[in-house]
């Protein structure tokens, strides 16, 4: 019988060994971009590229699949990588979708593709595995598809997911010492490598401490995200009023920025994490 005697790995670790290459993976789903009201990208053969050190892919697809004027982008000043504070994730430096597409780590040439009149931003990787491949700004789009259901904020990542389950534990939230909110049935919404969400019931948070934000994002896995603010700290609590499918368990419910609010589970105070949205 066959014995391995060497030392687990831990698996989040083997995939953040490799952030810092050039990543892909082929998608069975047929992708469409809309720009001005016209479908200029339609593939059956994409791909999900992430360039080093990205932790969100953009869409690649084929030349042929297309259907615009691709062209070199015009001599404009390249977007500077060490001018970019990066986000942090744990203890690492990545480029999340708020650094833009502009900003490439890998290399390449930057293309624009124009169609009804608009440009989009495009790139083609100079690596012999993606030859014939352009990724496409996913923003600089109207609108996007896979299969037939619109696509928000980014593409969907196949080794990415949300995992929803309810809970008794005991959840309080702090702010200089008030309490917020404090429950004994929150939704813990597990979307690795991301900390823990606490998402709580409308009964059981304080409301009347909050007021409502102009804040909106955009979540590819849950919907569209509307924001709370305290009276000296903005932006700290969020809930989506309609989320998609895979998210329904938390609707209505309100979940706090562990990064900027005290958390207390079950009696212990949690560490704040280190992430994109540190301040």
């Amino acid at each position: 019988m066959w014995r391995y005697w060497g030392m687990s790995i831990r698996l989040r670790d083997v995939m953040f060994r490799e952030l810092d290459q050039l990543r892909h993976e082929p998608t069975e789903k047929r992708i469409r971009g809309i720009l001005a009201g016209d479908t200029v990208v339609d593939s059956t053969r994409a791909l999900l590229l992430w360039e080093p050190r990205r932790i969100v892919a953009t869409y690649a697809v084929p030349i042929e699949d297309v259907h615009g004027e691709i062209e070199v982008a015009a001599d404009e000043e390249p977007a500077e990588l060490e001018a970019i504070r990066a986000p942090q994730l744990g203890d690492r430096a990545v480029l999340d979708p708020s650094v833009p597409f502009s900003v490439h780590t890998a290399a390449g040439t930057p293309l624009q593709i124009r169609a009804g009149g608009r440009c989009a931003a495009a790139f083609r990787p100079q690596d012999s595995a993606l030859a014939g491949v352009v990724a496409v700004d996913f923003a600089g789009f109207d609108a996007w598809y896979e299969e037939d259901e619109r696509n928000y904020g980014h593409p969907r990542d196949p080794f990415h997911r949300i995992d929803i389950v309810r809970s008794s534990r005991h959840v309080r939230v702090e702010l200089d010492g008030e309490t917020l909110a404090e429950s004994s049935q929150p939704r813990l919404l597990f979307e690795p490598p991301l900390p823990v969400r606490y998402y709580l019931p409308p009964e059981d948070v304080r409301t009347d401490l909050l007021r409502p934000s102009a804040t909106r994002s955009f979540c590819a896995y849950k919907g569209e995200a509307s924001y709370l603010s305290a009276p000296e700290a903005d932006d700290i609590a969020w809930h989506y009023p309609a989320p998609l499918r895979e998210a329904s368990e938390v609707t209505g419910c309100y979940a706090f920025f562990n990064e900027h609010v005290d958390l207390i589970v079950d009696g212990a105070r949690l560490e704040r994490p280190i992430t994109p949205w540190s301040r």
